[in-house]
């Protein structure tokens, strides 16, 4: 496979996964998430969005292998399944979380956005 092809195959994939992780109640799944497993009412406890919205959303979470899920009699609980994902949200929350604190300086080299786009 040339280097152009597995590049392209690269930016592919994480375009792919910028495009998931790109609505914020996404993100607020996993993060929710990151400490252990939950049921959707408990989800629903944290996140503030109708039920019907919040399966929609797990479910593309689901198919995507971003979560796995098992059933406990009625109730259906949801887990991270990728570490990967897990990483790369908690790295940007907590650089974007860092940035948006006035009160904290941030070197040039190691800020997601230039100084002058805040």
């Amino acid at each position: 496979m040339p280097q152009n092809d597995s590049a392209d195959a690269v930016f592919d994939s994480v375009a792919e996964l910028f495009s998931l992780l790109s609505t914020p109640i996404r993100l607020k799944i996993i993060g929710a998430l990151c400490n252990g497993e939950k049921n959707v009412s408990q989800l629903l406890s944290e996140i503030d969005t109708t039920q019907p919205n919040m399966s929609q959303h797990l479910s593309t979470l689901y198919r995507a292998g971003v979560l796995g899920k098992r059933r406990d009699s009625t109730q259906i609980y949801y887990r991270l399944q990728s570490e990967r994902v897990a990483t790369l949200c908690r790295a940007v929350c907590t650089q974007v979380a860092i940035e948006l604190d006035p009160g904290t300086e941030v070197p040039a080299t190691e800020r997601l956005l230039p100084a002058g786009a805040r």
